[in-house]
């Protein structure tokens, strides 16, 4: 008994010391080469995803798109630049994105500093008042709550209902009303807006070259509102050091090595030689017939995540925003322009 107890120590003790060198060789191995970026278990995209790459600064042509008429401290207001990058074979792009901003409805305002309409709660916002979009005569009458960190363009089964107000700062919220049946489809064009066109960058914090951030919320009376089971795809990815930081997995644009989240992700030094990934907007994105079964789900974030926290835009109205979450892609740093849909049922 005793000897069997003995062999039975020796060979877990063996065992132990063998598991140990195994370790020790795979970590020496891993030190010899430098990780690469993390792959996600998916199959290849088919076909391809067609990339684009542009590299540095693009040239603006509209310094502002809509100066703000107010501006008192602490307003935080930037100015909402458009322009145009050249990508690496001559294909030209409007930046931050193409947009119909100076063309289409403004969206009612929830809260707006710019246009003085800053109720201090939702008590105060008289929904009646509000003019319904009519998209089928015989649906019912829908409101809808919504912010974009920055800006967002809004569709219902293919027609655009309205665009936000303020394409960059101060944060804004809008509210909506449009007369719809089920089954119908939201989609929205969501965009982080930026300081340094083509590249992503904004000014924060005294740095003239930091990576922005984004996001995307809403909530809607029938019970429709922002989670995990949108969908949402990236279709603009900027600043990058190198255009290989973006790896393709299907149709992920994975860049969640580099860091999901301020302050995890990194601040590229780059500066006006970063690089920025481009795809192809499809035709018909913001139609019902549209096949977004290859898109991935959208990922939740928190306010915290997000940097919404004390915003007025928001925090005044939380029974609007309630049983919503904050929406993007994988990447909240890096994915600066993304199509979201949902079809509700």
């Amino acid at each position: 008994m005793l000897r069997s107890n003995l062999l039975a120590a020796y060979v877990r003790y063996a065992c132990a010391i063998l598991g140990v060198a195994a370790a020790l060789m795979v970590s020496a191995g891993e030190a010899q080469q430098a990780k690469g970026p993390s792959k996600l278990p998916l199959p290849k995209a088919d076909p391809a995803p067609k990339r684009i790459v542009t590299q540095g600064l693009g040239k603006t042509t509209i310094e502002d798109l809509v100066p703000c008429a107010v501006n008192q401290p602490g307003m935080n207001i930037r100015k909402n630049p458009v322009g145009e990058v050249v990508a690496q074979d001559g294909t030209r792009f409007t930046a931050p994105v193409p947009n119909n901003f100076q063309t289409a409805p403004k969206l009612p305002d929830l809260y707006n500093e710019c246009n003085k309409v800053t109720p201090r709660n939702l008590s105060e916002v008289d929904l009646n008042k509000l003019p319904i979009v009519e998209i089928d005569s015989d649906g019912d009458v829908v409101t809808g709550f919504m912010i974009a960190d920055n800006y967002f363009e809004l569709y219902i089964n293919g027609k655009l209902i309205g665009v936000d107000a303020t394409p960059f700062t101060p944060f804004n919220s809008h509210v909506v009303r449009f007369r719809v049946k089920r089954p119908y489809t939201i989609a929205v064009l969501a965009q982080d807006w930026e300081d340094k066109l083509g590249l992503g960058m904004e000014v924060f914090g005294g740095n003239d070259w930091h990576s922005g951030d984004a996001g995307f919320v809403a909530r809607f009376s029938d019970g429709t509102a922002t989670d995990s089971s949108w969908k949402a795809q990236s279709f603009t990815i900027a600043p990058l050091a190198h255009p290989d930081d973006v790896v393709e997995y299907g149709n992920i644009h994975d860049t969640s090595h580099l860091g999901r989240i301020h302050p995890l992700a990194k601040l590229p030094t780059c500066r006006e030689h970063c690089f920025a990934i481009r795809y192809p907007i499809p035709d018909g994105w913001t139609e019902p017939g549209f096949d977004d079964s290859k898109w991935p789900q959208a990922f939740e974030y928190l306010d915290q995540e997000v940097g919404i926290v004390g915003m007025p835009a928001y925090w005044r109205f939380p029974e609007a925003f309630r049983g919503s979450r904050w929406i993007w892609t994988i990447n909240l740093v890096f994915d600066n322009t993304v199509l979201l849909r949902k079809t509700v049922r």
